[in-house]
């Protein structure tokens, strides 16, 4: 698929209709992603650097983000998105000018949310946070091609801030011209309702929390447009390296490999995730 069909196909998938948006972490995982069955992809700040050995929250620079982004890029035909953490910089022209090289390398799309990259994850002040959403919809628009900006209010996620500033956040990131709104982890449905109900834009939820006990069509129906799952994905792998571990290390035991998928199985979706079908 041409890099302009498939923006163009990112942005409608925006429009109406509620889908779900995974995570992978590396090329393989792409592929696999592609060939069952997803219809565009996400960059995971915390999925990237888990494969670096480094934690999330600032542990990847922006030129590593780029070039991992770049990589899911080459690994199969769809659409992907790049989840850029603070835009890597504190000023409106550090999120500006990450939008552009996300323009620039081909992305479809990226995510900047309001968290400062510092101990405890306090977020910015609400203008400076609506000043980066701005700057960053300016260079969106500036690449003169579909590009769905995302805005995200991680304070609730992260203890910064409650739910109505959180509200208040998205309200205002509406206005700025967001494409897209995410306030990630609210605390329950009726959360996630109200958060729904204060804004006309698209909303993006993660399948993580409370909210991983919801289906697709549950989060649909309530009018969820785009469903990420982050780095929920990744953390399965892990747990099963754990789980795997920890039963030959300590119980003696290869139980938990009688799980494990054929490599016929794997080959063959790896080459139809490449289009090599």
């Amino acid at each position: 698929m041409k890099l302009s069909d498939r923006h163009k196909a990112f942005a409608a998938l925006h429009e109406s209709g509620c889908f779900v948006i995974p995570n992978p972490w590396d090329a393989g995982s792409a592929r696999m992603m592609a060939a069952l069955g997803a219809k565009a992809l996400a960059t995971s700040s915390a999925a990237h650097a888990f494969t670096l050995g480094r934690p999330d929250m600032g542990g990847v620079s922006r030129d590593e983000a780029l070039a991992h982004a770049a990589d899911l890029m080459e690994a199969t035909d769809l659409p992907v998105s790049g989840d850029f953490e603070d835009g890597f910089g504190p000023a409106p022209e550090d999120v500006a000018e990450t939008v552009r090289l996300a323009g620039e390398v081909g992305l479809s799309g990226c995510s900047i949310e309001d968290t400062v990259m510092a101990p405890g994850s306090p977020a910015h002040g609400f203008e400076a946070a609506v000043e980066r959403v701005r700057a960053g919809v300016a260079a969106a628009r500036a690449l003169g091609r579909p590009f769905v900006f995302c805005a995200r209010a991680d304070g609730v996620m992260n203890g910064a801030y409650d739910l109505a500033e959180g509200i208040r956040r998205l309200q205002a990131f509406e206005a700025a011209g967001a494409d897209l709104l995410y306030l990630p982890v609210p605390p329950g449905r009726a959360e996630l309702a109200q958060v729904l109900a204060a804004v006309r834009k698209p909303v993006n939820a993660l399948a993580a929390g409370p909210l991983k006990a919801m289906s697709v069509a549950e989060l649909a129906a309530m009018g969820v447009r785009r469903i990420s799952t982050g780095s929920q994905i990744a953390r399965v792998t892990h747990a099963a390296i754990r789980e795997a571990m920890t039963a030959m290390l300590d119980e003696g035991s290869f139980a938990p490999l009688m799980r494990a998928a054929a490599g016929d199985e794997i080959d063959a979706l790896l080459q139809r995730g490449a289009g090599m079908e």
